[in-house]
């Protein structure tokens, strides 16, 4: 009794947590199934202590609570949510319950239930005028705006050239509201991860978090490139015009649903009884691994309106419906290799190579083990038997090894050292779980190095976007960054490409022309090395004047600048040192491109603005490189020579011949301590 009450109080907080991250973070921990079964043993133990079953328990919600970032809407049809069967026999239970309530007429319809995210459509007069997500059931968001660029929602019904246009059923109804699911097809999916990954973004976990994610975006241009589609598959209220009809019937609605315009989900079916329910959640799981979207189960309804309002519901689901969860299918298999694959990134990422095997309708032979982390974790090795599934039927995954099945002499598997694609030194920051390339001209992540480098905040080549470079890059046009400024050299090649007329090539080899007198600071920036960012770039460019003393940087030089740590310094000077860096700014060089004096900073109201310094002698606890760095970061100009122009002399030890001249003109002297006072730090005059 007293473990029961622990384990109901513990699922209780896990579900609620897990419910919280899938349906208001949009970022799940557990898989579906997972979930499932663990809310079916919460419900099990409430129903067996129903005095500890609080109100606050997740079998009371139905789903995530609404986003404060959209306006509320109150459903006066409440949205509700499937209770889950898992095995035939429990169709059987539910068909006999049903039976036993309104009699032994009755008819089921049997559908695909798609993965995706719930919304309510309502027409009025024949034209959309809201949609909302379904939120807990009673109160979800408006996302009218967000679901008008989704192209098969009908913005006006009946459709034009559709039954109900013809004539057939005559008018749209007064009012309309109707339930639909919001889902991203799994060629779009995989493809919207690519896009991220290529753009450095966090890919999305499944097809149904990328569709939450797309349809709750607060800028509708970000959805309407999402290419999201709907099922509809209910009718929540009806109100027909005068001379129109209102379906009685599950199946009649579908009918006048595809009728109106609506797209319905295909391959559903009437049924008599338990056994061609059965068979039809049969059909619909063998076809599920070929459908071009993701569905995580059948749904089973009955389909007579007034045999439902008889039924009714419970405080969470209607006694009407249930929704099979068809089990997830693994299989064993040999991995007979791990190859590394680098993305546009630079990310290394290992990949499993297996021997094949067919998984939720399609042949696996290969599949993502992520990263280090997660090959160390389940200590999985080459030659191992590995026991694999698709995460959502879509993603293969390694779930785990079977350690009886090892052979001998295996080992541990560790990363490599450096790019397998272009030599250069491979890395891992201490707080990143990814292994990246470091080389500026690596083919793999030639794509990612591109856009950076024509950015705003870097070279800031206008017109050169991501859909140009890539065209550059299929074309043969570009290897590496230098490439672009022999563009002009290839000029007739630019012209036959796509979309790239005369005045196009024109304006855009006036750009590289144009860039070309950049700042050293924008070009340090368009580098992408590791650390070093815009403001990290300007005081490179200020402290040290031209590329070529910086390229020649010890680790030690680096970090006599303010804010430039050992990490920082390591990795300049690592990326600076690399054979195809030194080979691509040698190019950069040769094409024109700036290499001398940075664009002047403004210094308006910098200590030592205006201010100008020589250096003598030697400056205890501080080399003479820190210190012009310093002077130079704070505002002031450091020259080689005292004149009168001179507004301080700084002197160490063993001062010559300029501390004898600033004293003969009158030019104020400061040792180490004056200078950091007159910068803010503290310190006396000599």
């Amino acid at each position: 009794m007293v473990d029961e009450l622990k384990r109901l109080q513990a699922l209780q907080t896990e579900l609620g947590r897990h419910a919280w991250l899938y349906h208001v973070m949009d970022t799940p921990e557990i898989d579906d199934m997972t979930y499932d079964r663990l809310m079916r043993e919460l419900r099990d133990l409430e129903e067996r202590h129903p005095e500890h079953a609080s109100p606050d328990s997740p079998t009371r919600r139905i789903g995530g609570r609404p986003s404060g970032d959209f306006r509320k809407v109150g459903h006066s049809v409440r949205m509700e949510s499937l209770n889950d069967v898992f095995e035939q026999g429990e169709i059987g239970m539910f068909d006999q319950r049903v039976r036993e309530q309104v009699g032994e007429e009755v008819r089921y319809v049997v559908e695909r239930k798609v993965d995706g995210l719930s919304v309510s459509l309502e027409y009025e007069d024949g034209l959309f005028v809201r949609g909302s997500t379904r939120g807990d059931g009673d109160v979800g968001e408006d996302v009218t705006a967000n679901l008008r660029t989704i192209q098969s929602v009908p913005l006006r019904i009946p459709v034009p050239g559709t039954a109900a246009d013809a004539g057939r059923i005559g008018s749209a109804p007064a009012y309309l509201e109707v339930r639909g699911e919001v889902f991203m097809s799994r060629e779009d999916f995989l493809a919207l991860n690519e896009h991220q990954e290529a753009f450095g973004e966090k890919p999305f976990a499944n097809p149904r978090n990328a569709a939450a994610g797309s349809l709750r975006q607060l800028d509708p241009s970000v959805t309407a490139k999402r290419r999201l589609d709907i099922i509809v598959f209910n009718v929540q209220q009806i109100r027909s015009a005068e001379g129109g009809m209102v379906p009685d019937t599950h199946s009649g609605s579908l009918a006048l649903l595809t009728d109106l315009g609506f797209k319905t989900s295909p391959g559903w079916c009437l049924c008599r009884d338990a056994d061609e329910c059965w068979r039809a959640i049969t059909a619909i799981g063998e076809e599920r691994g070929e459908l071009p979207y993701e569905i995580d189960g059948a749904v089973v309804k009955v389909d007579s309106f007034a045999q439902r309002t008889e039924l009714g519901s419970t405080s969470k689901a209607p006694r009407w419906a249930v929704a099979y969860k068809y089990p997830a299918e693994q299989k064993q298999t040999r991995l007979l290799d791990i190859a590394i694959q680098v993305g546009r990134t630079g990310v290394l990422t290992p990949n499993a190579v297996l021997e094949p095997v067919r998984i939720a309708g399609s042949t696996v032979a290969r599949a993502t083990l992520h990263n280090q982390d997660f090959i160390r974790e389940r200590d999985i090795r080459i030659g191992d038997t590995v026991l694999m599934r698709k995460a959502g039927d879509i993603i293969p995954e390694i779930i785990g090894v079977v350690r009886s099945e090892r052979p001998e002499g295996t080992h541990p598997y560790e990363m490599p050292d450096t790019c397998p694609v272009c030599g250069a030194p491979a890395f891992r920051e201490e707080s990143e779980s990814a292994v990246r390339c470091s080389g500026i001209s690596c083919p793999a992540r030639l794509f990612r190095s591109l856009v950076h480098f024509a950015s705003r905040d870097a070279m800031n080549i206008e017109g050169l976007g991501p859909a140009l470079v890539e065209q550059f890059l299929s074309a043969g046009l570009i290897r590496d960054i230098a490439d672009l400024f022999e563009l002009a050299r290839r000029r007739d090649r630019l012209e036959t490409l796509e979309g790239l007329g005369k005045k196009s090539v024109d304006n855009l080899l006036a750009q590289l022309e144009k860039v070309k007198a950049n700042g050293i600071e924008r070009l340090i920036f368009g580098l992408g090395i590791r650390h070093v960012g815009l403001k990290a770039a300007k005081v490179l460019a200020q402290a040290f004047g031209d590329m070529e003393r910086i390229r020649n940087l010890s680790p030690e030089e680096i970090m006599t600048l303010p804010d430039f740590g050992p990490r920082m310094a390591e990795s300049l000077h690592t990326f600076l040192r690399q054979e195809q860096t030194r080979v691509m700014l040698d190019r950069l060089r040769t094409e024109g491109l700036r290499w001398e004096g940075p664009v002047a900073a403004s210094t308006d109201g910098m200590p030592l603005s205006g201010k100008t310094f020589v250096l003598t002698g030697t400056l205890p606890g501080m080399g003479r490189a820190e210190v012009q760095a310093r002077i130079e970061a704070s505002g002031g100009k450091v020259s080689g020579s005292v004149s009168k122009k001179t507004d301080y002399l700084v002197a160490g030890e063993e001062a010559g011949s300029k501390l004898e001249k600033a004293s003969a003109l009158g030019v104020p002297i400061l040792d180490l301590p004056g200078l950091l006072d007159l910068m803010g730090g503290g310190g006396d005059m000599v």
